[in-house]
């Protein structure tokens, strides 16, 4: 893999948002991005990506794109591409950008399942060191006792030694995109960072947020399997 940026921000915040349970890290991560003034700064780049690029709304839409927020002195490592399998490779570039740009801290957003009924998604904060912890206290956001955590987000918390680093996730009962989940990600980031972003458009846009985001996903995991059954061909 391969990061190309064409500006280093130093000492900024870094969040990640990759496609897991209920796309709810995608989602915020793209909210971000249409209610920040960002720049894109750069992109991740890898022998095995899928040959394919989505267009929207007439441009071009990175598999995996390093946007920078300066007002905020944010970095957004926007993911649109399928994550199975390459999630240790991925978290691995996620910690070397993080080096690059000596960044204070690593904030990933996520989605876990579960299996209690409610119309309303819980927050659960983790994190590695204790200022984070003590800052979420404050805002009385629950801390994650248990659970499991898997993808990108799982690999990065795992490795993440010597930087800091925390994951802020929203519970989702499904599987399909959940917009709600990821608008309540987006309440606690906007307090914990004070960003001033109002979450509340993500819910009145969540049926074109989820129909977006869907459709990328879905057509970049055809064409992963048609890549895969022609690569077959070739050795069987």
């Amino acid at each position: 893999m391969q990061i190309k940026l064409t500006k280093k921000p130093k000492n900024c915040t870094l969040i990640e948002g990759f496609p897991g349970f209920g796309l709810v890290g995608t989602i915020a991560s793209e909210f971000l991005l249409e209610h920040l003034d960002v720049e894109q700064i750069g992109k991740i780049t890898f022998d095995d990506m899928p040959a394919m690029v989505a267009i929207h709304e007439g441009k071009l839409v990175e598999p995996l794109g390093i946007f920078y927020n300066k007002k905020n002195n944010i970095i957004i490592l926007h993911a649109v591409i399928a994550s199975a399998g390459l999630e240790w490779k991925l978290a691995d570039v996620v910690l070397d950008l993080a080096k690059q740009l000596n960044v204070k801290e690593i904030i990933s957003l996520e989605g876990v399942g579960s299996n209690v009924e409610s119309t309303t998604s819980r927050v659960f904060f983790y994190t590695n060191h204790g200022s984070a912890k003590t800052k979420f206290k404050k805002l009385k956001i629950e801390q994650l006792m248990e659970s499991i955590i898997i993808g990108v987000t799982g690999a990065v918390m795992i490795k993440a030694d010597g930087l800091k680093a925390s994951s802020i996730f929203a519970e989702t009962h499904s599987k399909l995109p959940d917009s709600k989940a990821a608008a309540k990600v987006i309440e606690v980031l906007d307090k914990y960072m004070k960003l001033k972003v109002n979450y509340k458009p993500l819910l009145n846009q969540a049926q074109q947020f989820e129909f977006k985001l869907k459709t990328m996903l879905s057509e970049g995991q055809k064409v992963q399997e048609l890549s895969d059954k022609k690569r077959m061909s070739y050795v069987g």
